[in-house]
C-alpha cells in the first residue's frame, strides 16, 4: 500500500484525568455545624463556669449608684455645722465641681483614663516589674475604673485572684458606663481619710467648705490622698501632704491640665485647714442635738443614712459668743468650782428663730441640755406674766397693794410665810415699784386678786408647757420651766403682744433637692398691745433702777428680769435688746445652792450683758 494510502495512528494529545469529588450530603453539613456549636458551647460554658467559680459580681448595681450619704445640718447662712452619717459622704455631680478637681485625680491616679478600656496594660506591666524587683505586691497599677470596681464590688485584699476579678470588672464597667459616669462614681466613693468618703465630705472635713469652693491647691491636696489617706493627711502630716500636693500639681502640668505657672502659684498659697470636729461639737453640740431630734421626728427615720439637708436658724457668731460668755462668766463668778453649770439662749423676738443655744459648759463632757431638757423653778422670772394678766384685768402700774407680813395655811396644814428677798416690807406699793424691785408679797397678793386660773391660761398662751403650779406659789415662779420656753415667753412684751414659738429647724430637703419640709410661721396674738408696751417699759426700768442693773449699758433699748429661787439654787436673767431676746440660767445639776449672794442679778445678768454686748451688730 502506497504511503499516501497508509493509515496513520492518531496523534492527538492525551486527555487529563478527571478528578471526582464526593458531593457533600446533608449529614456532613449537620455534623460540621454541630462541631462548631459544640466548640462554642464548651468555650462559653467554660467561660461561664470560670466566672461562676470566680464569683464575679453583677455590675448593674454600679449603674444604679446610690450609696449611703451623710445628712448635713446647715446654719442660717448655709454653712455646714455638722454631718450625721454611717458613712460620711455627700454625692455631688461633676457639673458642680471646678474642672481642675477631677483633672487633679486623673493626673495623680490614672493619666490615661480617657484612653484605655478600663485596664491600662502598660501600668499593670510596669507595676509587675517593680513588684518583682522589690519582692512585694506593693504596686497594683490600678486604673480609676479598677478602683471603682474594688471599692463597690470587691474586698481590699491584695491577691492575684482579686486583681484578675478586678480587671474583668473594670473592662465590663468601661463598656457599660461613660468615662464621666465612672469618674462621677469614683469622686463620690473614694475614701479620703478623716472619715470622709468622696470629695464633698473631704472638702468639709479638711477645709470647711463645699467642693465647688476648693482652690486648685486644695483640690491637689485631696487628689494626693487616695494612695495613703492616713500618711498624707494634712491634719496629721502636713509636710507629707504638701509633698504629695506638689507631685499632683506637676502631673497636672505635665498632662496639660494647667500651666507650670498655675502649678507654682497653687503650691505657694497657704492652706486654711479647719480644726477637728471635737471643738465644733463642743460649741454647737446642744443646738445640733436638738435639731437632730426634731428632724428625725419629722422624717420618721434616723439621719444616719437619710442623706438630707437640714436648714436651721443658728447664727455661728452668736453661738460662739454664747459659749464663750457662759464659760467665762462661770469661771469668773465660781473660780475653781467645776460643778456649776449653766445655759444660754438667744432668739429673734418676733419670729422665734433661735440664733444660739448652749445647754451646758461643754457638750463633749455632758450632753444633757440644760436649756431645754432641764425644768427648774422660774423664780421671779415668772412675775412679768402675772403682771400682764393683772393689767389685762384692769390693774395699772400705779395700782397699789399693801406690802406687809403675810401667812397662809397650806394644803398640808403647815403655815406658809413668804417674805421679800430683802427680808423687809414696804407698805403701800405701786405695781410698778413692786415689779421693778421684785417684791414677793405684792406678787402673791396680786395673784389672789387676778386669779390663778387666769394667770395659768396666759402662761400656756405664752408657751409655758403644763403642768403649771395651781397654788399661790405660782406668783413666785414655783413652777418648772425650761430656759428656752421662758425666754420665748417674753416675746409678746417686745412684739406688741404677739407670741412666736421658738424655731430651730426651718426646712429639710432630700439630697436631690426635693423639698421635704418647710416650717410654717406660728405666731399668734396673746396679749393686748397696750399691755405689752406697759410691761416692756417696766422691764426697761428693771435694768435701769431695779434688780437687773448689771445688765444695763447696751446701745439698743433694753430690758429684762432677774430670777432667783430658794437658797440661790437657780440664778436667771431673761431680757431683750432691740428685737433680740436672750436668756441665761446658772445652777447645779443636783439642785444645791450656788452660794450666798449668787442671785440672778449678781451672776446671771452680767453674763447676759456680756453676751448681748458681744453680738450687738448681728
Amino acid at each position: 500500500m502506497p504511503p499516501s494510502k497508509r493509515k496513520l495512528p492518531a496523534t492527538s494529545s492525551p486527555k487529563p484525568k478527571r478528578v471526582y469529588k464526593k458531593p457533600l450530603n446533608e449529614k456532613h453539613i449537620i455534623g460540621f455545624l454541630f462541631a462548631i456549636s459544640l466548640a462554642l458551647t464548651l468555650f462559653l460554658g467554660g467561660l461561664l463556669l470560670t466566672l461562676a467559680l470566680l464569683k464575679i459580681p453583677d455590675i448593674r448595681t454600679i449603674a444604679e449608684y446610690q450609696p449611703a450619704q451623710a445628712s448635713e445640718i446647715l446654719d442660717r447662712y448655709g454653712n455646714v455645722i455638722d454631718r450625721i452619717y454611717t458613712e460620711n459622704r455627700t454625692v455631688i455631680p461633676l457639673s458642680v465641681m471646678p474642672s481642675y478637681l477631677p483633672q487633679a485625680f486623673v493626673a495623680a491616679e490614672d493619666s490615661r483614663f480617657y484612653d484605655h478600656p478600663g485596664l491600662d496594660l502598660w501600668s499593670v506591666f510596669r507595676a509587675a516589674i517593680n513588684n518583682m524587683k522589690s519582692g512585694r505586691r506593693g504596686q497594683g497599677g490600678s486604673t480609676i475604673t479598677q478602683q471603682v470596681a474594688r471599692s463597690l464590688l470587691l474586698s481590699p485584699e491584695k491577691t492575684y485572684l482579686r486583681k484578675f476579678k478586678e480587671a474583668i470588672l473594670a473592662w465590663r464597667i468601661d463598656t457599660l458606663l461613660s468615662k464621666d459616669d465612672v469618674l462621677h462614681i469614683y469622686l463620690n466613693q473614694i475614701y479620703l481619710g478623716d472619715g470622709a468618703y468622696g470629695v464633698e465630705a473631704a472638702a468639709q472635713a479638711y477645709f470647711g467648705k463645699h467642693a465647688r469652693e476648693l482652690s486648685l491647691g486644695e483640690a491637689a491636696i485631696l487628689a494626693g490622698l487616695p494612695q495613703a489617706p492616713s500618711r498624707y493627711s494634712p491634719h496629721r502630716h502636713l509636710e507629707a501632704a504638701q509633698k504629695r500636693q506638689r507631685y499632683v500639681l506637676n502631673r497636672m502640668a505635665a498632662d496639660g491640665f494647667i500651666s507650670s505657672e498655675e502649678a507654682r502659684s497653687a503650691f505657694t498659697k497657704s492652706l486654711s485647714l479647719i480644726g477637728g470636729t471635737k471643738e465644733k461639737k463642743g460649741i454647737n453640740g446642744y443646738f445640733v442635738q436638738l435639731v437632730r431630734k426634731q428632724a428625725e421626728e419629722i422624717l420618721g427615720t434616723s439621719l444616719n443614712r437619710a442623706g438630707v439637708r437640714i436648714y436651721t436658724t443658728l447664727d455661728p457668731v452668736q453661738q460662739k459668743q454664747a459659749a464663750f460668755a457662759l464659760r467665762h462668766g462661770v469661771e469668773s463668778f465660781f473660780p475653781g468650782n467645776r460643778k456649776v453649770q449653766g445655759a444660754i439662749v438667744s432668739l429673734d423676738a418676733c419670729n422665734g428663730r433661735v440664733r444660739a443655744l448652749s445647754g451646758g459648759l461643754d457638750f463633749n463632757k455632758s450632753a444633757f441640755d440644760r436649756a431645754t431638757q432641764a425644768r427648774r423653778s422660774a423664780g421671779s422670772l415668772f412675775k412679768p406674766l402675772l403682771y400682764a394678766a393683772a393689767f389685762e384685768k384692769g390693774f395699772t402700774p400705779q395700782s397699789r397693794v399693801l406690802d406687809a407680813p403675810f401667812s397662809l395655811r397650806g394644803g398640808d396644814g403647815k403655815m406658809w410665810k413668804p417674805r421679800n428677798f430683802s427680808g423687809r416690807h414696804y407698805g403701800e406699793t405701786t405695781l410698778r415699784e413692786a415689779l421693778v424691785h421684785s417684791r414677793n408679797i405684792v406678787a402673791i397678793k396680786l395673784l389672789q386678786k387676778v386669779g390663778i386660773a387666769r394667770v395659768r391660761k396666759l402662761a400656756e398662751n405664752f408657751g409655758i408647757r403644763p403642768p403649771i403650779t395651781s397654788d399661790l406659789s405660782l406668783a413666785l415662779g414655783a413652777t418648772g420651766v425650761s430656759l428656752l420656753e421662758m425666754t420665748a415667753a417674753y416675746s409678746p412684751f417686745v412684739c406688741q403682744g404677739n407670741y412666736a414659738p421658738p424655731i430651730l429647724l426651718t426646712g429639710i430637703d432630700a439630697n436631690n433637692g426635693r423639698n421635704i419640709y418647710r416650717v410654717k410661721p406660728a405666731g399668734k396674738q396673746v396679749l393686748d398691745g397696750s399691755v405689752a408696751r406697759e410691761i416692756k417699759g417696766l422691764l426697761g426700768a428693771v435694768i435701769e433702777e431695779g434688780t437687773g442693773k448689771r445688765a444695763a449699758g447696751l446701745s439698743a433699748p433694753s430690758g429684762g428680769k432677774t430670777g432667783t429661787t430658794n437658797d440661790n439654787r437657780d440664778a436667771w436673767f431673761v431680757g431683750f435688746s432691740g428685737q433680740r431676746l436672750g436668756g441665761v440660767w446658772l445652777g447645779h445639776d443636783d439642785n444645791t445652792s450656788l452660794g450666798k449672794g449668787k442671785s440672778g442679778g449678781v451672776v446671771a445678768a452680767p453674763i447676759w450683758h456680756d453676751f448681748m454686748a458681744g453680738t450687738e451688730k448681728e
